[in-house]
């Protein structure tokens, strides 16, 4: 009878939300699936774009999946997570949730990530509504991730050992593949041939800020090109600055991060004369300075002059009669670029100028560009920078094509680093879901299921390259599982033929992918899958609302008191 008549424990805060069980993790499943629906069709050569605009009227076209899960404003919670997965897949990235911390290394791939993570936890869902625990699931999904990577690792070709244009050649097919389910896809082999030169210009170097994006609206996308150094819009210049000259060849580089101009003082200082006469001195003295600063400039031997601050009218008149180049408030970006091409060393200083902190270049030229003018340094010594200068018809598109080219350029770079490659257009997708069967039957248990299911998740990404460019993916799927199924292996590198519905050889095609993009893509999807399984109860905790509550009812209080204690002393 006692233990009848127990208390009820409270546990949680009143109006804390709670749900738990299947149910919850049904609801989380759902949610993720609903993700990889908004950018499923946007995977692929013949993928669609989306149009996302804000409150503020900012419109952006994009079919790249990490701008499109950024843009996305999502409140699940779980199916944030899927979204932190798309932005680390794409940014290098190293995110925690919880206990788990994902280190991802790929650059793209992102529309990949989130479909084969949305694709595994579909195909979980029928065994979780059956009753099984989310442990056996999570189990055989790391032992089937582990295998696919080692399949993966096993397939991949290595292009070690190249001539530096042979090289070029297969990672310009890498770039191409990457480029051609973007908006310049037209323009994939001119757009990628740019891109190898850029990652090449910049060798071992990781800092992406070397390879500078410049976009100036206007011309026509074949317009676009690659400078072999640096390039930046003309910055503000005074009077004078048309009589310099805007060419040289092997000029002498001064970088400065100093003002070049009279300055009026920040603070009011007082002088008390005796003499009027010195009055003048004084006056001079500010002369004598800057042109002390100017003077040692020109003695340096720079041709060309460029400050992070600003270089005013006098000294722009005192270079131009000296034949000498200058440009105030340049980016620090833009500046840092020109010292690595260069060679140069930024000084803060104009003191003791010696000829190793110059830097130079074979050709430095001011050149009208569309409805800009740009200076361009080339043929830089150093060579560790490029600068890709874009053009095209809307803003939008020209957004969209340094989206795309960002991507291509982390592909690039990730195939230098890791010279392997694998067939793209769903062929490694489709041979590791036959090996995965195949190991599936030598397993006795529940597990079978399991890895069965989750080969069947990877056919996702040949079925979605199918239905977005409008073919029977059931066809187009079967003929694959056929040649892929081949005891010779000569089907291994069979994939989608998006040019004519049918299947084709991925390697011979030169649909290429960098073999670590495909590991990444594989282990953030399971990892990210796991998570998801993992989670049994979600507590949404009132706390933060009511806190916000109260501080703005408490400071609506003191308005309210500060109000009526002025009243109070006017009277």
């Amino acid at each position: 009878m006692a233990s009848m008549m127990q208390p009820q424990i409270i546990l949680l805060k009143e109006g804390t939300d709670t749900s738990q069980g299947k149910a919850q993790l049904l609801s989380n499943i759902n949610a993720v699936t609903a993700v990889g629906d908004v950018v499923r069709t946007t995977l692929g050569p013949r993928g669609m774009d989306k149009l996302i605009h804000d409150d503020k009227g900012s419109v952006t076209i994009s079919n790249d999946g990490a701008t499109i899960m950024k843009l996305l404003d999502i409140v699940h919670p779980a199916a944030k997570i899927l979204v932190d997965i798309a932005k680390s897949q794409d940014s290098e990235a190293r995110i925690c949730l919880g206990l788990l911390i994902l280190s991802l290394l790929s650059s793209d791939g992102t529309t990949t990530v989130v479909l084969l993570a949305a694709e595994f936890l579909k195909e979980a869902k029928p065994f979780v509504e059956d009753g099984v625990h989310s442990q056996n699931l999570i189990r055989s999904y790391r032992t089937a991730s582990t295998l696919a990577i080692e399949k993966v690792k096993e397939l991949a070709v290595s292009i070690e050992g190249k001539s530096v244009e042979e090289k070029k050649g297969l990672l310009a097919k890498c770039a191409a593949t990457t480029l051609s389910s973007k908006l310049i896809g037209g323009e994939k082999e001119f757009f990628a041939t740019m891109v190898v030169d850029a990652v090449m210009a910049i060798g071992d170097d990781d800092r992406l800020n070397l390879i500078g994006i410049k976009k100036v609206p206007g011309g026509n996308m074949r317009d676009s090109f690659l400078v072999d150094g640096v390039a930046f819009k003309k910055t503000f210049s005074y009077a004078g600055f048309e009589q310099q000259p805007k060419k040289f060849l092997n000029p002498k580089i001064l970088l400065l991060n100093i003002e070049l101009e009279l300055k009026s003082e920040k603070e009011n200082a007082e002088i008390r004369l005796s003499d009027p006469s010195q009055y003048q001195s004084i006056v001079d003295a500010e002369w004598n300075i800057i042109y002390d600063k100017l003077d040692k400039c020109v003695e340096s031997g720079a041709k060309v002059v460029l400050s992070r601050l600003a270089i005013g009218d006098l000294a722009t008149q005192y270079f131009a009669d000296r034949d000498i180049f200058c440009a105030g408030r340049v980016a620090e970006g833009d500046l840092n670029r020109v010292a690595a091409a260069a060679g140069g060393t930024v000084q803060t200083s104009v003191n003791n100028i010696i000829p190793e902190v110059l830097g130079t270049c074979e050709i430095f030229e001011e050149k009208q560009v569309g409805g800009e003018r740009f200076n361009i340094f080339s043929g830089c010594p150093s060579g560790r920078t490029a600068t890709i200068v874009l053009r095209g018809g809307a803003d939008q598109f020209i957004e969209e094509a340094e989206r795309s080219l960002h991507d291509a350029i982390m592909i690039v770079r990730r195939a230098v680093k890791n010279s392997t490659v694998v067939p793209g257009g769903g062929a490694i997708d489709m041979e590791i879901s036959k090996y995965l069967r195949q190991h599936s039957r030598t397993i006795a248990g529940k597990s079978q299921l399991f890895i069965n299911s989750y080969a069947k998740a990877l056919e996702v990404i040949p079925r979605q390259l199918c239905d977005n460019a409008g073919f029977d993916a059931t066809d187009v799927l079967n003929k694959l599982r056929q040649k892929h199924a081949m005891q010779s292996g000569e089907g291994a590198s069979y994939g989608v033929d998006i040019n004519t519905g049918g299947i084709a050889d991925s390697f011979a095609s030169f649909v290429w992918e960098p073999a670590v993009v495909k590991i990444n893509a594989i282990n953030a999807a399971t990892e990210a899958a796991c998570l998801i399984l993992s989670v049994d109860e979600t507590v949404k905790n009132p706390k933060s609302e009511s806190a916000q509550g109260d501080a703005a009812a408490g400071a609506m209080g003191r308005g309210r008191g500060g109000g009526r204690g002025r009243g109070m002393r006017r009277r």
